[in-house]
């Protein structure tokens, strides 16, 4: 496959969302894809530091950047992991009331939650990250980098055995 990039991704640094301990893994994903969902129910299962950035492929997913800019609001609030998992663990919940009631359940500020999710900071997030995306290469949703390489897709036995032994057969 070729591999279209002008840069490697960021790396990590003190505004990313990151949760876990071991290699690193950068991913690119939608919350409204199901292949990232998929991805996400696999890496969450792994040894690994996750960093999340934000792809949203609207043509594919209208609700994707609504959702981004949602998890970015929790995480105003201390609680993007919280979103995070809860948007891609029931995909067939993602309109603005189950938002509000995300929102209820994890005692956020729902007034906070509407206008942080409204702001300009959320939207440069997000297109920041989506750039950044693209420089890197990413054409697919969800996209993992690890040690240097581009892993498209749902992580497959190989990619997952590299996560857990370091090694691919």
């Amino acid at each position: 496959m070729t591999h279209w990039s002008s840069a490697p991704p960021p790396e990590p640094g003190p505004d990313d969302h990151v949760r876990g301990a071991g290699p690193v893994v950068i991913e690119y994903a939608d919350l409204e894809c199901p292949y990232c969902a998929r991805a996400h129910l696999i890496l969450k299962r792994l040894p690994v530091q996750r960093v999340f950035r934000h792809f949203p492929v609207v043509s594919k997913h209208p609700r994707a950047r609504a959702l981004a800019a949602a998890a970015e609001a929790a995480g105003r609030q201390g609680r993007f992991w919280d979103m995070h998992d809860s948007l891609l663990e029931d995909q067939g919940h993602l309109d603005d009331p189950h938002l509000w009631r995300r929102v209820r359940q994890l005692g956020l500020d729902l007034d906070r939650f509407e206008e942080d999710r409204r702001s300009a900071e959320a939207a440069e997030r997000i297109e920041r990250d989506f750039r950044d995306g693209i420089r890197a290469g990413v054409t697919t949703t969800p996209t993992q980098f690890a040690g240097g390489r581009a892993y498209p897709g749902v992580p497959d036995e190989d990619f997952q055995k590299l996560l857990r032994f370091g090694t691919a057969p």
